[in-house]
């Protein structure tokens, strides 16, 4: 671990917290705006969704192997370059001429911010010992959570204001604020870190999970052939397959295996996902819902709101009641989304729709940044890039699987539709949490400095 001052220490934190509020701006954002830019831009009306979705897999995508280069290399530095390409993409998705060019910059930006947010964590695991990983994470759930709440109103204000291009300049900025911020600091480059590196592996995980996203997000909608989904689903799993493969022969997998040994890791990073997938899919579908429903702007802005605010006031609440309760905290909200999607198959009128958007909301305030911090506990400093970004790509790579399925399913069967895939996202992570953690998995966690990734107390 690298010794830094107190003060170093705070600006490694300010830099990884300003780009994380990057983050869900551009999702959210950019989801706010797709109706606008599809009526703007010359291209398909299909590409529409692609604004969110080419995001979205690239980003899950590339995080192992940016994961990998961002412990073989200076951390702050690698961060930075994320910060770069996301800035550069956002000023250019801007001035882009059509759809199609606006969808390949997305995904240039995804995989920019796999690197911020790679490189972010593994700055932060570098200078910062586990027994105070929970706090950090604490901080940037409550970044991550403001954001997803204001990410929608910004975007709003910001077409008001300057029109749908304004919402990919302004992550862009803040983008540019993240990358200055980290000059001067150390490179913190680790000599310790194998040389050898599992390229082959990290393409292999890339192209399933590429491959899979986009099966999933074309699903069987009007003018997509039948064999195209069915075919890219098979190549995701012959891609998957390999993968197996390579990893068991890779002498340094790109993917830690000693994590996934971890129950508790796995179980955290799937309710992370899950919840991500419950707010990006009910952002798509509650407008849907109320609109058919005839709902004005004060009560579409009620139902917003609902959803979002408690995602700004509640994660630093959250942190401190999962001291002692992330368990029953992280099932009890997963299960609540998953009854609240069924309620929605059964009713959509106003007042539903508005209960719905309270409770997912509340669901969602009272865990962000929950399972990220119990789960990064386990991850020893010199593979942070790789540990977090093994469990932010499960995160992205469910999200953006449960966003892909409820656009493919809301295409055939309706808006509602979507949420149902949400909640059985939601109820299957409850029951592998429930399964898979103590009881008491905040006092059963290691809690002292020199943790290795099976749990065992080492010495450093």
């Amino acid at each position: 671990m690298f010794a830094l001052s107190a003060r170093h220490r705070r600006r490694v934190l300010v830099a990884d917290l300003i780009s994380t509020a990057v983050f869900p701006l551009a999702i959210t954002g950019s989801t706010a705006v797709v109706p606008a830019v599809t009526g703007g831009l010359p291209g398909a009306d299909a590409l529409g969704p692609w604004i969110v979705l080419a995001y979205n897999g690239l980003f899950a995508a590339a995080l192992l192997l940016a994961g990998a280069l961002a412990d073989r290399s200076a951390r702050t530095r690698f961060f930075a370059i994320g910060n770069v390409v996301v800035a550069a993409t956002g000023f250019a998705s801007a001035l882009a001429p059509d759809l199609v060019s606006l969808v390949a910059l997305r995904a240039v930006a995804g995989i920019g911010a796999a690197m911020c947010a790679a490189g972010g964590s593994s700055m932060l695991l570098a200078v910062y010992p586990p027994e105070q990983r929970r706090r950090v994470y604490g901080y940037a759930g409550a970044v991550l959570g403001s954001s997803l709440a204001l990410g929608p109103l910004i975007a709003q204000a910001l077409i008001a204001a300057g029109g749908w291009p304004l919402v990919f300049v302004a992550p862009g900025a803040v983008a540019t604020v993240a990358a200055l911020s980290t000059l001067t600091l150390p490179g913190l480059r680790s000599p310790a870190v194998s040389e050898n590196f599992d390229g082959v592996g990290a393409a292999l995980f890339g192209a399933t999970v590429a491959t899979a996203v986009t099966a999933l997000g074309l699903g069987f909608g009007a003018g997509i052939p039948w064999w195209v989904p069915v075919a890219l689903l098979l190549a995701a799993v012959v891609s998957a397959i390999r993968l197996v493969r390579v990893e068991r022969r890779a002498p340094d997998p790109a993917i830690p295996i000693g994590l996934l040994r971890i129950p508790a890791y796995r179980a955290y990073a799937l309710a992370t996902g899950a919840f991500m997938g419950m707010l990006v899919v009910t952002l798509a579908v509650l407008p849907r819902l109320g609109s058919a429903q005839g709902i004005g702007a004060g009560e579409a802005a009620a139902v917003l709101s609902l959803l979002t605010v408690p995602s700004t006031l509640l994660p630093l609440l959250a942190a401190r009641i999962a001291r002692r309760w992330a368990r029953p905290l992280v099932t009890t909200a997963l299960l609540t989304c998953a009854v609240t999607a069924v309620v929605l198959q059964a009713t959509n009128r106003p007042a539903a729709l508005l209960l719905a958007a309270a409770v997912i909301g509340l669901c969602l305030g009272l865990t962000q940044g929950v399972p990220d911090g119990q789960a990064l506990h386990y991850v020893p400093f010199e593979r942070g890039g790789a540990g977090a970004a093994l469990f932010s790509t499960t995160r992205m790579s469910l999200e953006t699987f449960t966003l892909a399925a409820a656009t493919g399913l809301m295409a055939a069967l309706g808006p509602s539709s979507g949420m149902a895939v949400a909640g059985a996202v939601c109820l299957i992570a409850a029951l592998a949490v429930r399964k898979a953690v103590p009881s008491r998995d905040a006092r059963s966690q290691p809690g002292t400095p020199g943790t290795d990734t099976s749990g065992q107390a080492t010495r450093r």
